[in-house]
């Protein structure tokens, strides 16, 4: 657990410093975040270890607490020094709100991601809120809901196509999750017999109103202009991370209109060591589809039946970013690994159950 709560908290004090005095704090938080974390993913032996999957790791679910908890708290911060001029100004306040874009897209969503995932209560109405200050909120329906039902499979919005390009996937994924997910939520409550004023979606919309009102009661129009940016970075990865971690994987399809059971053949995974800490394991995401409420430490990897990326998940995101450069590096492996019929899922399901 070391090596988690070191990885999602250190870049906390960093990013206070940035926010409220400028000058070279701006940088050295983003130069942490990006150019030292590609580094030490470099260096760091890759993280191939499997942790007991049946233990129990109540530190694991202490630490998501803390780190929604402070997730809501920088996020006033950043509004109220960077947008209110208060702290950094100038270039050093759009660096500050680059740096704290990535924190909350590369830590704190993979945090609440955990949270609304979590059986109790509290956890995921954390979770749900720290997507509400992103103003991604319907992320919390649409992830479960709709996401891991139809992953890898044409249903899904959220899983980019063969041969997609990040920027025609964007607007197919979060418009579709939206009303995918608000489609899930009206079916679910019309199923227990519940008004349709129970649906959460009434919440994440007055959430995002009432974000952008605090917003404004913080720092006035810049002040929403610094949530603009942040949330939108924040999503940004959101959204790449979708795309990377699911792009051209397909279930095949059943004589019985349904498709083959979610396996962890069906997401790109990353053993990277400290983009992995940093991200809750959240590269290991073959694992995370196979058993959702399985606690992060335990996520599992391995080599023979799950698809590797070549790069940690920042890089393979920025790459996204450009599709030729993208499909240059994914194509062929995609292809490749399509055309492997030796993944071993059984046995696979065979040994986490046994362990």
């Amino acid at each position: 657990m070391a090596a988690f709560t070191v990885a999602s908290l250190m870049p906390l004090p960093l990013l206070l410093l940035a926010a409220y005095y400028g000058g070279p704090y701006t940088w050295v938080a983003l130069l942490y975040l990006t150019v030292f974390t590609a580094v030490m993913d470099k260096l760091l032996p890759r993280n191939w270890r499997n942790r007991n999957p049946q233990a129990e790791f109540p530190a694991a679910h202490g630490l998501s607490q803390v780190l929604g908890l402070a997730h809501l708290w920088m996020m006033v911060a950043a509004i109220y020094w960077i947008g209110g001029g208060t702290g950094a100004n100038g270039i050093d306040a759009v660096v500050a709100a680059v740096a704290f874009g990535i924190w909350f897209g590369q830590v704190g969503h993979p945090n609440a991601h955990e949270l609304i995932h979590r059986p109790e209560r509290e956890a995921r109405q954390l979770g749900r809120l720290v997507y509400i200050t992103l103003l991604f909120g319907h992320h919390a329906s649409a992830h479960p809901k709709v996401h891991h039902k139809y992953v890898a499979t044409p249903l899904d919005p959220n899983t980019a196509r063969p041969g997609e390009s990040f920027w025609r996937y964007v607007p197919r994924a979060w418009f579709g999750s939206f009303r995918a997910g608000y489609a899930a939520e009206r079916a679910d409550l019309r199923r227990a017999g519940r008004s349709g004023l129970a649906n959460p979606y009434i919440g994440y919309v007055l959430g995002a109103a009432g974000m952008v009102l605090l917003a404004w009661a913080l720092a006035g129009v810049m002040g929403i202009v610094a949530l603009l940016w942040m949330a939108g970075l924040a999503q940004s990865q959101i959204l790449l991370s979708d795309y990377v971690q699911h792009y051209g994987l397909e279930r095949e399809p059943r004589g019985d209109g349904r498709y083959e059971p979610v396996g962890p053949q069906h997401s790109w995974n990353s053993p990277h060591a400290m983009t992995g800490a940093m991200m809750l394991n959240a590269p290991r995401h073959s694992d995370h589809h196979v058993h959702p409420m399985r606690a992060y430490p335990a996520l599992q990897l391995d080599r023979a039946t799950m698809p590797v990326m070549p790069y940690a998940l920042p890089i393979m995101a920025s790459l996204a970013l450009v599709p030729r450069l993208w499909r240059r590096v994914m194509d062929h492996r995609l292809s490749r690994w399509a055309e492997e019929d030796d993944h071993d899922y059984m046995d696979f399901l065979g040994d986490t159950a046994a362990e």
